[in-house]
């Protein structure tokens, strides 16, 4: 089989056509039903003249409507651009401009697409190493980074992850991430019609409807990304939470071991860690059989080609670097990006002799697992040290008043910059902020230990779940407590 995504889905139908495939509240479609709506969204965008290499934005929303006609777009070989439905005007009108788009797809012309019948042609011919979407790493109304995957990409992704996660034909894989993303089509999607499971996609993420939507659809695994997880937990416990179909969990970055035995424990799942990003969905993952707890797991390879992926961490001079070593994370496999769209200077600085530098700094255990540390654009530059907030966030999350915590650098009358920690108090607790600054103190080291506190009711975070820290502010206000003298 050629690892093309029309190819893979196809396959899949041929073997399983009766199965149920798609639930969610719009219904059920199996195997047969979901390709015969692809067939006539893609005659239709046939018709609108779209073929190979064309580009189409599409806002594309967690329905049936828009997940096939991502489908159908890879049957007539066009290259989707999927942006976040939810975006400004000056945010869609800034991608407009950017990728000049042959159609544009949205709310009001997405279910004409499917009224036609079907033209009766078959896929068009795409080579794997073709781009199939072309994914917003950012959303501005200047240039967006636009990572271009290609079908290899995908649909190695998509047999990847059952073999990652030991998944069978009898699982339903849920997903309430983002159409627009790369986790939730390449993983939940192809990796279901790789492994001829079911797929159970949701409208978003709910916290407090989430374990019934997954008793409602049967569904046995999700992916949680971001916060999603301690969102969950901070729900009110009910009697039957561990009452669910639920058997397993995808999640990074990796909870600490007493926090993620608690979460398994609640909601009776295991939960696997890894890592991945759009520029690469091979990244890290725990090996069959072992619980890493606190590491993202090795590097992942493939369940019929085998070796396929090498992880390495360098230090600042590109020198290479063996356990006990911290530095920047890099990833060499056959799925990473063809590069950022029309950006060949960023593609440059992040694409080197076949490397892709992740950004993201980890620690090198003696067991070729990975510790995540930290974005490395995010990194505080201290009292003459460097700082990564992710570790200095996992501290105050340890703290059982404390939810959840974000932790920013700030401008320092001293030059360099202080920590400030926007931090959430836990369900029916009260924070004692000079308490929990002691507790910071007592579990880092100084220069690490937050000058700021503020405490908050709520954090921002992207659709995906992760924290949205450009949102907030480095202003000093009334509201933080400054301790300057024991910071």
């Amino acid at each position: 089989m050629r690892r093309t995504i029309p190819s893979l889905f196809r396959t899949a139908v041929g073997e399983c056509p009766a199965k149920v495939w798609l639930r969610s509240e719009e219904g059920d479609l199996t195997y047969e039903d979901a390709q015969g709506r692809i067939e006539r969204a893609a005659s239709a965008l046939r018709a609108l003249g779209i073929s190979r290499g064309d580009r189409v934005l599409v806002t594309a929303r967690n329905t049936h409507d828009y997940l096939l006609t991502w489908l159908a777009l890879m049957e007539v070989g066009a290259v989707q651009v999927p942006v976040n439905p939810a975006g400004s005007p000056l945010e869609l009108d800034g991608f407009m401009r950017q990728v000049a788009p042959k159609l544009v797809i949205n709310d009001d012309n997405v279910a004409g697409l499917f009224d036609a019948g079907a033209d009766g042609k078959g896929p068009a011919h795409v080579d794997p190493e073709d781009v199939a979407v072309m994914i917003p790493t950012s959303g501005t109304t200047g240039r967006s980074k636009l990572v271009m995957q290609t079908h290899l990409a995908y649909v190695m992704a998509g047999e990847g992850f059952p073999f990652w996660m030991q998944l069978t034909s009898d699982d339903r894989l849920m997903t309430s991430l983002p159409l627009f993303h790369i986790n939730a089509p390449a993983y939940s999607t192809l990796g279901s019609v790789a492994a001829r499971a079911g797929l159970v996609l949701l409208p978003g993420f709910s916290a407090s409807r989430f374990l019934d939507a997954a008793r409602r659809f049967g569904a046995t695994e999700f992916n949680a990304i971001g916060a999603m997880l301690e969102i969950l937990m901070r729900q009110p416990r009910r009697a039957d939470d561990a009452d669910n179909p639920l058997r397993l969990c995808y999640t990074g970055p990796s909870p600490e071991q007493d926090r993620h035995q608690e979460i398994e424990a609640r909601f009776g799942i295991e939960i696997v860690c890894g890592y991945a990003l759009s520029e690469s969905p091979y990244g890290l993952i725990w090996r069959h059989g072992t619980r890493p707890y606190g590491t993202l797991g090795s590097a992942r390879q493939h369940p019929e080609l085998g070796h396929v992926n090498d992880a390495r961490v360098v230090d600042d001079r590109d020198d290479e670097l063996g356990p006990g070593g911290s530095g920047e994370l890099e990833l060499r496999n056959p799925v990473t990006m063809r590069g950022y769209y029309e950006m060949p200077d960023e593609t440059a600085a992040v694409m080197h002799d076949g490397w892709l530098r992740t950004g993201d700094l980890v620690h090198v255990n003696d067991d070729e697992t990975y510790t995540f540390l930290g974005r490395k654009k995010e990194v505080i530059r201290r009292r003459g040290e460097n700082l990564s907030p992710a570790e200095v966030e996992a501290a105050l999350e340890r703290h059982p008043d404390v939810a959840e915590a974000a932790v920013i650098g700030v401008p320092s009358d001293l030059s360099e910059e202080d920590v400030k920690a926007f931090v959430i108090a836990a369900s029916g607790r009260s924070l004692d902020v000079a308490a929990l600054h002691g507790f910071a103190s007592a579990h880092l080291a100084a220069f690490k230990v937050p000058r700021y506190i503020e405490v908050v009711d709520d954090l921002p975070h992207t659709p995906t779940g992760r924290l949205a820290k450009h949102r907030l502010t480095d202003e000093r206000n009334a509201a933080e407590v400054d301790f300057a003298d024991g910071g």
